[in-house]
């Protein structure tokens, strides 16, 4: 990110151009060991969810600022991305020097996030190396990362294509998913877009589930990074939308809140984030130069003096300290994710039943995109404290859910049960949770009416 391009001709023909391509549903990753995917949420190895919230540090450059991973982890972070070298452009980043960083990371309860950046814009930039040589990198330290698999995620490659024949992500990413595979990786994978990780072309979009079928775990996570590009919200929640109704998983591994292609539309990015469960990873904690100075979210790396943008992702409406929640793997036990209401409101006023069972619960749609769309059902303990909740409803248009999470759902036919989660069941008096889902619908979108009861 300290050196980037970013290309926008073309940009509204390729949007008006571009199909859906996002038929296939992921499926659990039964062989995976460690963190995994499962449909469109990423679980931990005690099968727990756990949604990334967290920002980039640029340790390959910085290795002197180690200490700032403390610092990440003080103002609220759950996992930290960490750009690492292959040696093909900058000073290797060896075994030694990961097991470093992992460590760290492990001792500060983080889950860890490792990228190697030197495949930034390959095609375009020509100092830029091939996911191929990055899949030689990760199998050079896979000494450093066997028996991580709880706490690590493999980011293949940076961003690693630019706007030159960019389509060539397609049979560079899979090939790189199959020799690390071959070569006995058992970690969950990222992929970043290509186009400088903002996707303007689809490519990633429309190519995912046939990427995803060719990891032999079905263990692997896109991730786009949302810049110039994305600086409406249409552009944002269709985005996310697609991959969430395809059964793919997705996280914004990286994101400013101003860059020099445009301004995105940061405010979106975190409530669509926060909404739909899915992980967001800021750039960057420090040390930007090349013209984006403004990236740094704190002043030279003193975590006592957060800049603008540090303020807004740390401290701000769906910001990291309001929604993070620890890895459970690290022992911390299981407690109810932090929540922040959206700030647009419902697209329908909520339904609230009448008193059953010692709770109510209400059910709202809170974004729609095409043929899907989202939504939340809040919990709430009536006059005495609860022990678990059971939610239950029949759809009356044919919906049909394509994700949920912090509930146990289960249909039959147009009927739906949702149970509680083991840390969101025991309610006091008057307190709720809420638990969140995507559907798809045919017609007309009309809210069930739903009913709850208390254990």
């Amino acid at each position: 990110m300290i050196r980037r391009r970013r290309w926008l001709a073309g940009l509204a023909a390729a949007i008006a151009a571009a199909g859906l391509g996002l038929a296939a549903t992921a499926q659990p990753a039964a062989a995976a060991t460690g963190i995994k995917v499962s449909g469109t949420q990423i679980l931990e190895g005690n099968g727990n969810p756990f949604v990334m919230r967290g920002v980039n540090h640029a340790h390959t450059w910085y290795a002197d600022r180690f200490s700032s991973l403390a610092d990440i982890k003080a103002l609220g972070a759950n996992t930290v991305r960490v750009v690492l070298s292959t040696g093909d452009r900058w000073t290797k980043n060896d075994a030694a020097d990961v097991s470093r960083v992992i460590a760290e990371c492990k001792r500060l309860k983080l889950i860890c996030v490792l990228e190697a950046h030197d495949t930034t814009g390959y095609g375009e930039d020509a100092a830029a190396t091939t996911l191929a040589k990055a899949a030689d990198y990760w199998i050079s330290v896979k000494s450093a990362l066997d028996g991580q698999e709880n706490y690590v995620v493999l980011n293949i490659g940076n961003e690693p294509y630019g706007n030159t024949n960019a389509s060539g992500w397609i049979a560079d990413t899979k090939n790189a998913i199959t020799r690390l595979r071959a070569a006995g990786f058992a970690h969950a994978l990222m992929v970043d877009a290509p186009n400088w990780g903002q996707d303007w072309q689809f490519i990633m979009r429309d190519n995912a589930a046939s990427v995803f079928a060719a990891d032999t775990q079905k263990n692997t996570i896109f991730s786009i990074h949302m810049y110039g590009v994305f600086d409406t919200a249409a552009e944002i929640t269709d985005y996310v939308g697609r991959f969430q109704t395809a059964g793919l998983p997705l996280v914004i591994g990286e994101f400013g809140f101003n860059h020099s292609d445009g301004n995105p539309d940061e405010d979106t990015i975190l409530a669509t984030a926060q909404a739909r469960g899915i992980g967001y990873l800021g750039w960057s904690w420090s040390g930007n130069g090349g013209g984006v100075e403004y990236l740094d979210m704190v002043t030279g790396f003193n975590p006592a003096q957060l800049t603008t943008w540090g303020q807004r992702i740390f401290n701000g409406a769906n910001g990291i300290k309001s929604t993070a929640r620890e890895a459970t793997i690290y022992g911390g036990g299981t407690t109810t994710p932090p929540t922040t209401p959206p700030t647009t409101p419902p697209t329908t006023p909520p339904t609230t039943p009448p008193t059953t069972g010692g709770c109510t619960a209400t059910y709202a749609v809170t974004g729609s995109w095409g043929s899907g769309f989202q939504g939340a059902v809040t919990v709430t303990a009536g006059a005495s404290a609860i022990r678990g909740w059971t939610v239950t409803w029949t759809w009356p248009s044919g919906q049909q859910f394509t994700n949920s999470w912090n509930a146990t759902v289960t249909t039959s036919g147009s009927a739906v049960t949702a149970r509680n989660m083991s840390y969101n069941g025991a309610l006091a008096a008057r307190a709720n949770t809420s638990w969140g889902f995507t559907a798809s619908y045919t017609g007309t979108n009309t809210a069930p009416a739903v009913t709850c009861t208390a254990a």
